[in-house]
């Protein structure tokens, strides 16, 4: 197990692939991705609240919140890359099934959420070959 402290020295000591970003860039992408997540989550309470789609999304959005702050510390705490792994096909998961089934009732969410997707999918292919390659 890694130490809370050290988490920043695992990450630079696993091999990484071609195609991983600098550490900058998370901060960044984070950056966009969460405030957008927290504006889908108010519109999706208030189509809740207004009745205009299911409550069982909001389940849906909570788990998927879960799990992608669940994906630093299982990786990089524990240093953990299957279970990582597994955790963020989870938070892809989740996110494809509330996109797929929000599609129809609010255009607006799936914009809002469409950076986090895309970001989601980049990040599960490096999470990938990172336990392949580790």
């Amino acid at each position: 197990m890694i130490s809370l402290m050290d988490y920043q020295t695992y990450y630079q000591s696993i091999t990484k692939p071609f195609f991983a970003p600098p550490d900058w860039v998370f901060g960044v992408a984070w950056g966009i991705i969460y405030p957008l997540m927290a504006l889908a989550l108010v519109y999706l309470l208030y189509l809740v609240l207004k009745r205009r789609v299911s409550g069982n999304l909001l389940l849906l959005y909570a788990v998927n919140i879960l799990a992608n702050l669940a994906f630093t510390p299982i990786q990089l705490v524990l240093g953990n890359q299957f279970l990582a792994t597994v955790d963020i096909l989870v938070v892809l998961g989740t996110l494809s099934a509330l996109l797929y089934k929000i599609y129809p009732q609010s255009k607006i969410v799936v914009v809002l959420l469409a950076p986090y997707f895309f970001w989601g999918a980049f990040a599960t292919i490096l999470q990938i070959t990172l336990l392949v390659i580790n």
